[in-house]
């Protein structure tokens, strides 16, 4: 009998990069997202060019690309 993976939450793709990601937006403090700290600034930066859910890679990536325009 093959073995399924069962999830309580959403999986969607990452609008970046397309990773499949489990969505926990009814449960935010435990979705991966929520491991990047992001100021304001960040979030208006990333807002601009995607409306819906990244995953942490690419939060990273985008807060690092956000930092190096300021330098």
């Amino acid at each position: 009998m093959p073995i399924t993976s069962i999830t309580k939450h959403e999986i969607i793709s990452c609008e970046r990069c397309r990773t499949a990601v489990e969505c926990k937006a009814n449960a935010y403090t435990k979705c991966q997202c929520s491991t990047v700290q992001l100021t304001i600034n960040e979030m208006q930066y990333i807002s601009e060019t995607f409306d819906g859910c990244l995953c942490a890679n690419c939060l990273r990536e985008l807060k690092t690309e956000y930092q190096e325009q300021l330098s």
